[in-house]
């Protein structure tokens, strides 16, 4: 039984501190992924929105040319591509489609789609694909996404999202906890289906 997951990449397939090493050397910091509580990153640099979001736009490329691949996610992922459909669906703009889909082929993922939407805002985009399920690590999109598809939402638990959570977005610490809650759904689903 074919399923399409959507998945967002950074944080969520990358590993959440990518960015840490970048904004310790550009704003002379000595932070950990422990010390950034939410997902807007302006508190922690002493510029102001404008100037960092200019030094975001800049920086990105090479940011996520270089970023880690979150531990087993390749090998997770690879599992699921040979039964499922694997739509990444993310927050970066446009411009960054090749370097995206180039650091895909570097870390041998496989893909079905790559979907960069330029916003935070992803419910027409997993509506637009049907998806099934959806992995995110931002808090408010995973609630929304899961409120407005009717979908179960796998959220990568990081410092940055930690408000409650409403049944049906599923807090994960680890790639493998990810995996045992969809196979178990995946089960579910098929023994409701071979029911009816």
């Amino acid at each position: 039984m074919k399923k399409r997951f959507g998945i967002d990449i950074d944080g969520t397939v990358t590993c959440p501190e990518s960015m840490v090493p970048y904004l310790n050397k550009a704003f002379n910091l000595d932070i950990t992924l422990d010390d950034i509580k939410q997902y807007d990153l302006t508190p922690l640099v002493t510029i102001s929105e404008e100037k960092f979001a200019e030094w975001f736009y800049e920086n990105e490329p090479i940011i996520y040319k270089e970023s880690p691949i979150a531990k087993n996610a390749k090998e997770i992922l690879t599992g699921w591509k040979q039964k499922h459909e694997l739509y990444f669906i993310s927050a970066r703009g446009s411009r960054l489609q090749q370097i995206t889909e180039e650091w895909f082929l570097e870390n041998a993922l496989e893909f079905d789609h790559i979907e960069l939407i330029g916003s935070h805002d992803k419910i027409e985009a997993a509506k637009k694909y049907e998806v099934d399920i959806f992995f995110e690590d931002k808090h408010d999109n995973a609630v929304m996404i899961h409120e407005a598809c009717g979908i179960p939402v796998i959220l990568f638990d990081t410092p940055y999202n930690q408000d409650p959570l409403p049944n049906g977005v599923i807090r994960v610490r680890t790639w493998q906890e990810a995996h045992a809650w969809v196979e178990n759904w995946l089960q579910q689903k098929e023994a409701w289906n071979y029911s009816k």
